[in-house]
């Protein structure tokens, strides 16, 4: 049974085989179309938090692969709260040919997986978002031709995003920068790990708290949100501690001079990322957000796709 719960659970011929495949399917379907490659497979997409981008590029995903999703809100499950995650995995494995789970708690995808019987996608958890990074990957490769020594620094909090944006760098021998607070790191585990790869990938792995000393070798600038879901409470604390790291236009001139800029969205303007920077000549936040539907078709395939 394969299921797409960490970037760190593939090596790197079938994460680009994955990246391929991705640009193939986006190829095709500019084209015209694509091929229904999926027909007869449903997707259930079972969330605990909102999305736009996790929602809406799974469901076209499907549609344009001749497949069918169904969404299934926070309040209609109640994932570990109306009822055991046990048991939702074994009915909903009885109904859809996989699903794709938005978490607050990664334990509830492990979970998802142990018992469901079907693939398992993990569209966010608390740890990581590895279907962000595919997308992540496809556009640092559509801008640079590979992931091989590119420099791609994160700006930021070290949450989830910079964890599979970090994995993916390692895994395909980019080489990884994150500049951040004290006391806003990344996970030990996912760090360690990450060390262990970049030793047969080559990839290096570099951490800051100046932004202006990060960015310096840049050829990716990436950043996120300082106030994520659930830590509404902790906004006046975040803002002021992460003002420094925002993204403006006199950290982009530190980087280099074909620097791209690159954000997972939602962003909160004015805050992590100015309006001079998203909207600018560098940023790829767009065609970022775009490659989350190739990404994600490139990730069905895999999963769900006749041999």
């Amino acid at each position: 049974m394969k299921h797409f719960l960490s970037i760190m659970d593939y090596d790197e011929a079938t994460l680009s085989l994955i990246l391929d495949e991705a640009r193939s399917l986006k190829d095709e379907y500019r084209k015209g179309g694509n091929k229904p490659i999926l027909k007869g497979k449903s997707l259930a997409l079972v969330f605990q938090k909102p999305s736009l981008r996790t929602r809406v590029s799974f469901e076209m995903g499907m549609q344009h692969l001749g497949g069918y999703a169904f969404y299934l809100s926070p309040d209609e499950i109640g994932l570990g709260k109306r009822e055991a995650v046990k048991d939702i995995a074994q009915v909903l494995g009885g109904y859809a040919s996989a699903i794709m789970a938005r978490v607050f708690q990664h334990q509830h995808l492990v979970e998802l997986a142990e018992y469901a019987g079907v693939p398992i996608i993990n569209g966010l958890s608390d740890y990581n978002h590895p279907c962000q990074a595919m997308a992540d990957a496809l556009t640092i490769i559509e801008e640079f031709g590979n992931m091989k020594g590119i420099n791609i620094t994160y700006i930021g909090d070290g949450n989830n995003v910079a964890v599979s944006l970090m994995d993916i760098a390692v895994k395909l021998g980019a080489n990884f920068s994150i500049a951040n607070p004290d006391g806003y790191d990344m996970p030990e585990q996912a760090i360690s790990t990450a060390q262990k790869a970049a030793l047969t990938s080559g990839s290096r792995i570099s951490f800051y708290t100046d932004p202006s000393e990060a960015v310096h070798d840049a050829d990716v600038i990436y950043t996120d949100t300082w106030i994520s879901m659930g830590q509404e409470a902790q906004s006046e604390e975040r803002i002021r501690t992460f003002k420094p790291y925002q993204v403006n236009q006199q950290l982009i001139d530190k980087a280099s001079s074909n620097v791209i800029v690159m954000h997972c969205l939602p962003s909160h303007r004015g805050f992590e990322i100015t309006d001079e920077v998203q909207d600018g000549p560098h940023s790829r936040v767009i065609p970022q957000a775009h490659n989350r539907l190739h990404a994600q078709k490139g990730i069905l395939a895999y999963l769900l796709a006749k041999e």
